[in-house]
Parts: C-alpha cells; structure tokens; sequence
C-alpha cells in the first residue's frame, strides 16, 4: 500500500460513502430511495469538486441532502490526507513518517518539515475565506428567502465557491444575480484565492504582515508564488478581455445589458472556467468561439496547492518557458532567472500528455456511446469533468448511463492527478543504475 494508493483508495472511500448517504430517503425532497446512478453521480461530482449535476440540487434534494452535498464538496476541496490528518490532530495523535510523505505528495510541497502546521493553517485559511463569504453573501439571499433560507443559501454557495465547486442551488445556478456587484465579486473572489493555492496565500499573508509591522526584514516571494500569481492575473485578464469581444453582440448573452454588465459577465465568464462551474449566462448560448476559449481556460485551470483542478497555471508555465528556450537556442529552461530542473519538465509534459490522452479517451467513448451529441458539447463536458469545473452546455441529464459513468471516471482521475494515479496502479519507481547512450532523433 504506497502512499499514492492510500489517496486515490482514500478518495474513493469518501465517494463510496457519499453515494450511501446520498441515496438514503432522508436526502431525497419525496423522501424516497434515490437512484443510484444519481448519488454515484452527485457524490463524485461534490468530493472531486466539479459541480457537474444530473438533477437540480435545489429541488431533487432535502436539506440533508444538501447538507451531505456540502460537507462532500468541503472534504474533497481540502482533500482525502489534509481531512484525515486534521482529524487525527484533533484527537491528540501524532502521525508518523508515513503520513507526513502523504501530506508532501498530497500539498505537492517540497520538504516534511511543519506538516501539522501547514494543515492548521489550511484549515484556518478555509474557515476565514468561507466565513467572509457567507457574511458577504447575507445582505443578498436574506431579505429575499428569509433568514434561515438565507443562512443556508449564503453557507452553500460561499463553500462551493471557496472549494472551486459549481453545486448552486437556484435552478438557472447564478444568472438572477448575473448584475448583483456583491454576489459577482464575492463569488469570484472566493473561486481566485480558493484555485491559487494555500501557499500564495501564506506567503501574500506574509508579506502584508511584514508591511503593517514596519519590519526591516523583507518576505523574498517564492518562485511559486510568482508564477502562480503572474500567470493568474494575464489568465483573468486576457480571458476577462477575449469574452467580451467575442460575446459582446451575442444578444443570448451578452447582448442585452450595458456595459457595465457586460463587464460584469466577462469577469464572471473568465474566473468560473478555472475550476469553479457557477455560470451567470446561459453556457449554452455562447458562440462557438467563446465555447473553445472556456475549453482553453477550463483545461489550464487553477494552481497547485488550491482547490482548483486543470492542467495547472505551473505546468503551462513551464511548458511555455521550454517552447521560448527552444525558439531562443537556450539549453536551459529559467522562470524568474530561475533554472527549472529537468524532472519538473519532464513531470509538466507527462501530465499534459496524461490529461490530453484522458480527454481524447473520453471524448471518443462518449462520441460513440452518445453519437446524436454534438462534437463541441461532449468535448465541453468531457472537459469540464476533467478539469473538475461543473460548467456545461445542458447536456449532463440526457446523456446515457454509459456516458454518465464515463464522467465519473474523468472526474475521478482529473481530481486525484493523472500521475498519482498511474503512480497507485504501476507502484512506486524504483532507481536504476543502468545508463543507455544517446542519440538524435528528428523531432518537430
């Protein structure tokens, strides 16, 4: 049993025990038992944070259905080791070097040293962003559901909005509020801190502590944090930009407001393809240009370290560096006169060609499974699951069982990691003192 093992069994378990609670009467708004395509749907769609539904949360579901759905999206956000060994901190055990080589390969974090730390302040950081965000959300769901409704409402959606999930639950998910400033900046802020990873954070908190205490110490950002922050705002702005331009005139989109709206919108369309799947507009009316643009942004998707999922800010910032050394004549790959070591390469182009192969697979099983779809709407969705996003173009419902289940697999691997996964089925590398010789290749 290796450690990747451990994680992806881990999230298995918690899908395995969703999809029970999820089909008990109690969860279901006609307290009857619920079909089990349904929660196995649900229950992966909350604990991979993607948001994908085949039913309307809102309505199908009881409270303590949404309740479960939830705490599900809460456990999946954090992930399977961060949960398991902050309860094992809250009950006085000390974990061992087993569990804190878990917690490294789990957070992607470079050393074991502060492993009980790191997770009290990703905890910490989670309770304080969620907390602002229903406090945010109260002055907008109260005086139209009440307080208790309200309550729940702000509590839901400022969870699935923190944890990148997309479960909402009006029946049109945020287009009623698609000019509500509030509702739009919250959302979107939770999804931006929630996608760019504890570590940014740590260190932007830092960093301002530093300036408010005048010390004469200066916080030297990490390359991460430089990466993952720079390559976040072009993301957010060239994205913010492109929609605009391309939905402008679309009168089922974007069309119908001014511009302050419309501005509005294309933030909101440019941050939710990064992992988080709350739509203000219509998915489905969107031009073919800006479906592939939400492609594009929902397979690059958040950073490492979040609650996002994608191919990562980090590897496409490698991948990009490696393309500009090659066009350049360079042998070495920098970012930030930084070397990027060889085996971070070779880590960004296996997961791009694990994610792409994943994507292709499930494109092609579905195309035949389902061949009355469109091209276009299985490849948004195949995507979407993937990239644990929850956006999609109406499809989810009247897909076929067979397609249904082909999405809970991608969900699946898009969640634990294409290279932890086939780390749990192949084992752990073992170390080689063979070296072979070398020898061109033609190559592009």
């Amino acid at each position: 049993m290796t450690v990747s093992r451990t994680i992806c069994l881990g999230f298995l378990a918690v899908i395995t025990v969703g999809t029970i609670l999820l089909m008990l009467p109690i969860s279901t708004s006609d307290g009857t038992w619920n079909n089990l395509v349904v929660a196995l749907f649900t229950s992966t769609s909350a604990v991979c944070v993607t948001g994908l539904s085949v039913v309307d949360p809102g309505t199908y579901f009881s409270f303590w259905g949404q309740l479960f759905i939830a705490l599900l999206v809460q456990i999946g956000g954090l992930g399977y080791m961060t949960t398991t060994t902050f309860l094992i901190l809250l009950i006085g055990r000390r974990f061992d070097m087993r569990q804190k080589i878990a917690i490294q390969q789990a957070l992607d974090r470079p050393g074991m040293q502060g492993s009980a730390q790191v997770i009290r302040s990703i905890i910490a950081t989670t309770l304080i962003f969620e907390i602002t965000g229903i406090f945010l959300l109260l002055p907008v769901f109260v005086p139209q559901y009440g307080w208790t409704q309200g309550l729940w409402l702000a509590i839901f959606h400022s969870v699935n909005s923190w944890n990148n999930a997309g479960f909402s639950l009006f029946k049109d998910n945020l287009i009623g509020y698609q000019t509500s400033v509030l509702v739009v900046f919250t959302v979107t802020t939770l999804i931006i801190f929630g996608g760019i990873g504890y570590q940014v954070i740590l260190e932007m908190y830092l960093w301002l502590r530093d300036r408010l205490l005048r010390k004469n110490t200066c916080l030297v950002f990490s390359l991460d944090f430089k990466v993952a922050t720079s390559t976040t705002i072009i993301l957010l702005a060239v994205g913010t930009i492109a929609f605009l331009c391309i939905e402008f005139r679309n009168p089922e989109t974007f069309g119908k407001l001014d511009l302050g709206g419309q501005l509005l919108l294309a933030w909101f369309q440019s941050v939710t393809p990064r992992t988080a799947g709350f739509n203000t507009i219509d998915i489905s009316k969107m031009t073919t240009a800006g479906l592939f643009i939400t492609i594009a942004m929902m397979f690059i998707g958040a950073s490492p370290g979040g609650t996002g999922g994608g191919m990562k800010t980090t590897t496409l910032r490698v991948l990009t560096s490696c393309t500009k050394a090659i066009l350049q004549g360079k042998e070495d790959v920098l970012l930030y006169d930084r070397k990027i070591a060889i085996n971070l390469i070779l880590k960004a182009v296996g997961v791009l060609v694990g994610s792409v192969a994943t994507v292709v697979l499930s494109t092609i099983i579905i195309s035949l499974t389902d061949p009355t779809l469109d091209f276009i709407q299985i490849l948004f969705e195949v995507v979407s699951a993937f990239a644990t996003v929850g956006l999609s173009t109406g499809i989810t419902a009247s897909i076929s069982i067979a397609a249904k289940l082909i999405l809970i697999i991608t969900m699946y691997i898009g969640r634990v990691g294409v290279l932890l996964l086939m780390s749990a089925v192949l084992g752990d590398p073992r170390p080689t003192r063979i070296h072979y010789p070398e020898e061109n290749l033609l190559v592009g």
